[in-house]
Parts: C-alpha cells; sequence; structure tokens
C-alpha cells in the first residue's frame, strides 16, 4: 500500500455490489445528509481486496452492501461533533481510515437482496455492535462470522467495536486524504 495509490470508483456493474450510501441520506445516526453526492471510492488497494471479498460472497451466494467507504476529512468532522465517542467515531486528529480510503462499511445481502441478520443496525453505536458480542442468537453469530471469514479472507480486518466495518491492515501509515474540494464527493 503506497500514498500515491489513487481513489477508484466502486459501482454495482463494475464491482458486483449493492451501493447504499447512507451519510448521503438522512439515515444516518445523524439524521441528516452528510454527502451531497453518493461517490463510493476506495484507495487501490482496498479496492483490489474489496473484489477478493466479491468473489468469496459469491462463492455461497451471497452480495456485498457498501454503506460507506472513503469519507472526507470534513465528514468524519461532521460525525464527530455529532457524537464525540473515539469507540465509534475516530477523531479528526487521528485520522479515520475511511479517509484514508481504506475503509468500508457493508454488510451481507442474499440472492433476493435481503440483508442477512446482524442483530443490529449500520451505526447503531451500542455494544451489542461489536463483533463477538455474547448473547445474541445463533443465526446472528453465524452470520456476523460469515462476513468476517469473508472479509479476512480478502485481506481486511476489522474493529471491535463495529460488526461492518472493516480496513487494510497497516492503514494508520498512509496520510489522510482530503478529496472534497477537488473530487467528486461534496459535503452537505
Amino acid at each position: 500500500m503506497t500514498a500515491t495509490s489513487r481513489l477508484v470508483h466502486i459501482m454495482p456493474d463494475t464491482h458486483r455490489v449493492e451501493i447504499d450510501l447512507v451519510y448521503a441520506t438522512p439515515r444516518n445516526f445523524t439524521g441528516k445528509p452528510i454527502y451531497r453526492e453518493a461517490h463510493c471510492l476506495l484507495l487501490e488497494p482496498a479496492e483490489s481486496a474489496l473484489r477478493k471479498a466479491v468473489d468469496l460472497a459469491d462463492s455461497v451466494g451471497l452480495r456485498l452492501r457498501i454503506f460507506d467507504a472513503y469519507r472526507p476529512p470534513q465528514a468524519q468532522q461532521v460525525l464527530w461533533d455529532f457524537l464525540p465517542d473515539p469507540t465509534y467515531i475516530a477523531e479528526l486528529g487521528r485520522g479515520s481510515n475511511h479517509s484514508r480510503g481504506t475503509a468500508v462499511d457493508l454488510t451481507l445481502i442474499d440472492g433476493d437482496g435481503e440483508p442477512l441478520d446482524m442483530g443490529t443496525g449500520f451505526d447503531e453505536m451500542v455494544k451489542a455492535s461489536e463483533h463477538f458480542h455474547p448473547g445474541l442468537p445463533q443465526d446472528v453469530q453465524r452470520n456476523r462470522l460469515l462476513l468476517l471469514g469473508i472479509m479476512h479472507a480478502a485481506g481486511f480486518t476489522h474493529i471491535a467495536s463495529e460488526w461492518w466495518h472493516y480496513e487494510l491492515p497497516g492503514s494508520r501509515a498512509l496520510p489522510v486524504i482530503d478529496n472534497s474540494e477537488s473530487g467528486p464527493l461534496k459535503l452537505m
């Protein structure tokens, strides 16, 4: 992974994924759109790993639905201002791996486009959203482990607090990418 890698557009027709960028809608934990336009972007190495994850999910009859990928630092600041909790939101000074283009938030969907039950919703900032939260039904645990296995096999790692969040190992060594001024991703 290098700092000179470029951001790649992730699209349903080129990547065989469903895209539902919730931060371009009011259906996120802030209750308001943060992005004016819904462009799904990942740094080249993350995009390559995503392609592997797509193939692995396909091998068991499933697809990926992406909720968020690259996030400009200004959007990260909006999230931090709304919920200043480092358990769920990276502080701007530390930088989010979303703002490095190496993190993706997603879930698994079946052949009918229905999401597998993960026990909590995307961006539900509660203890039950932890990957290995005890007491969840077996089918939820199985679904989370299936997503975890697919994403790890593709080259991603996870964070403990969010079943939906995956990132490339070593991402912190990369600089934050400020694509908000020149790129297609605009803030509200």
